[in-house]
């Protein structure tokens, strides 16, 4: 929830941390710190527990979106269009519910 609410991120951070070491594989704990690096500025970061999140499960709707933004930071314009538009293809409305958290392509 800190994550998503982009407040007390080094505490959102540990919580992940401590959850992903619970359960190294859980999709939901990777998704939700992959929120926190992006949140934090750490896109590479992001990214790799975004990936990790879709390999475990590929229709996490948030993971995607979330790589697309750490992508577009990065400069991979190519790769970030196009997790965006998968994460759109999941959810229609995943932009909308994105920018109501301030996270935005």
């Amino acid at each position: 929830m800190r994550a998503l609410l982009g407040k007390e991120l080094d505490q959102a951070l540990a919580d992940c941390n401590a959850a992903v070491k619970l359960q190294p594989t859980d999709a939901q704990y990777l998704d939700s710190r992959g929120l926190a690096h992006l949140r934090r500025g750490e896109f590479a970061k992001a990214i790799a527990d975004y990936d990790a999140a879709l390999a475990a499960n590929p229709k996490i709707d948030w993971s995607l979106f979330g790589r697309g933004v750490a992508r577009l930071r990065l400069g991979q314009t190519a790769e970030g269009n196009a997790d965006i538009a998968a994460a759109t293809a999941i959810n229609r409305r995943i932009v909308e519910e994105a920018n109501e958290h301030g996270i935005e392509p």
